[in-house]
């Protein structure tokens, strides 16, 4: 099973184990713990939403308005159908059937599928999280209709990201796909605070830079969406485990 590595590097002392950041996530990071879920409203087109597993509503995620983003919460291993609906009239947006893994982390993100229409995206992370890391996991969803892929860097605040030799950090991100891709894990980097610099992939052209800050051992998913219907016209959400809701990075 593959968690049972994990369960005997967590025999080494405690010391070791203390390490990680709190303890918080220590079961999540040796893949015992009951899987979670949470929800992230990211379309500024579509009314409140409700989460539903099978028939019943999701009590943590109950006509949730744009931005809306709750934080993870405990579910069943067995497998079931989720969908998302209009909190006022119950129509279907997208259902998917989701099968839990113990440690593994699900995002039901609603998204834009156009200027007039919705749908949902599932991201699964897998937490392999080493044991002693106080790295902070950090994740891109681009739900961005309105803009080709999307390459990030994160950069100090007086840093230029022109030089050639400089790389994103998380690359060719396309729409209604996360980076690193729905089952990989996610991006580890030290907490700070840091310049968000989001280009069309494969380029220096800039769609949006914002200033980002966030501490060490934390859980950051980065949203794109639209600013506007015009090509490009993007702006970035954050959702920061732990804080309510998903903000608005300010832009520099």
């Amino acid at each position: 099973m593959k968690y049972l590595p994990k369960l005997i590097l967590a025999c080494a002392p405690f010391v070791l184990l203390a390490a990680c950041g709190g303890g918080d996530d220590l079961e999540d990071r040796l893949d015992v713990a009951d899987p979670v879920v949470r929800f992230v409203h990211a379309s500024p087109i579509a009314p409140s939403l409700t989460l539903y597993r099978g028939t019943v509503a999701q009590s943590d995620a109950t006509n949730a308005p744009y931005k809306f983003a709750s934080n993870y919460f405990d579910v069943a291993t067995s497998a079931a159908d989720w969908s998302v609906k209009t909190s006022t009239g119950s129509v279907n947006v997208g259902t998917v059937t989701l099968d839990p893994s113990r440690g593994t982390k699900y995002t039901f993100v609603a998204l834009p599928a156009s200027s007039t229409d919705s749908s949902i995206y599932v991201i699964e992370d897998p937490y392999n999280k080493p044991l002693t890391s106080e790295s902070t996991h950090l994740r891109l969803m681009n739900a961005s209709f309105n803009a080709s892929s999307v390459d990030v860097y994160m950069t100090g605040l007086a840093d230029d990201i022109s030089p050639t030799t400089l790389k994103p950090l998380i690359a060719a991100t396309a729409y209604k796909t996360s980076g690193p891709a729905s089952g990989s894990d996610s991006i580890d980097i030290p907490g700070g605070t840091y310049k968000l610099t989001i280009t069309t992939a494969g380029t220096k052209t800039v769609l949006f830079t914002g200033q980002l800050a966030f501490g060490n051992n934390q859980d950051v998913l980065v949203l794109t969406v639209p600013d506007t219907v015009l090509p490009g016209a993007i702006k970035a959400l954050v959702k920061i485990e732990g804080v309510a809701g998903a903000t608005d990075v300010p832009a520099l």
